[in-house]
């Protein structure tokens, strides 16, 4: 589906899973035309494209590999020859847990390759177009490991916390040509990535809120950050975590 030419355009990577389709949800009810990306799951993105496109709203699929430089940046040059990209929002990631004591290259370079090298690759091709636009937003999801640790995550802390230093610099570089920079850092959040590790009690002795986020909150706060009305918040890593950060 090719993009409504007055609405503003947002790009979701990750947005085929669960917390990324509450984000494009929530975007597209924002006002977004919003491309949802999937990596090796286009049906599932073409899924939450219609499901929005059903409830009204603007959006169209695609699916790239973020950590594939070349791929990535000819992916983003057929979109940006539709028009700008006004938002990103840098939703990739993925876990591959263990102590770092017996973590292998493979474990420790895959999970930073998606969060860290991904963010590169998406967000760097979409920042000229966006200064000539005079209008950007950008918002990284990050994790609240990457504020206070997890055991058997120091590649996802590490990864994560990256994000912060990357995003507060960039916010830096470019607050003067009407572009914010921020970070969403989610807690414990319903879904299938908290799994059987986040049983009911444990959940209620780690979060003083005593229950999970839910993606719709976290969707929610990364839309706000995406609007006009979020202009003057820039360079902030924002927890999301019911209080236990």
């Amino acid at each position: 589906m090719t993009a409504i030419p007055s609405l503003r355009r947002a790009l979701v990577t990750g947005g085929s899973g669960e917390l990324g389709s509450a984000i494009c949800h929530a975007l597209a009810a924002g006002g977004y035309h919003v491309i949802v990306h999937g990596n090796q799951s286009l049906h599932r993105a073409d899924d939450v494209a219609a499901a929005i496109r059903e409830q009204g709203g603007s959006a169209e699929s695609c699916a790239f590999d973020v950590t594939d430089a070349g791929v990535t940046r000819a992916a983003l040059d057929a979109l940006l020859a539709e028009g700008t990209i006004h938002a990103v929002v840098n939703n990739a990631g993925i876990h591959d847990d263990a102590p770092m004591a017996g973590m292998s290259d493979e474990q420790w370079h895959r999970v930073i390759d998606v969060s860290l090298h991904g963010f590169f690759h998406v967000t760097q091709p979409l920042l000229l177009p966006m200064a000539r636009a005079r209008f950007g937003r950008i918002v990284s999801v990050s994790s609240v490991a990457a504020q206070v640790g997890n055991r058997g995550q120091t590649n996802y802390a590490a990864a994560k916390a990256a994000l912060h230093g990357a995003t507060k610099s960039l916010a830096r570089e470019m607050a003067s040509r009407g572009i914010t920079a921020n970070v969403v850092a989610p807690g414990i959040i319903e879904g299938r990535m908290i799994g059987d590790d986040f049983p009911p009690e444990r959940i209620r002795e780690m979060v003083p809120a005593q229950r999970a986020g839910k993606p719709a909150e976290v969707a929610a706060l990364v839309a706000f950050l995406c609007s006009d009305a979020a202009a003057y918040i820039n360079a902030q890593v924002i927890g999301i975590n019911g209080g236990m950060a």
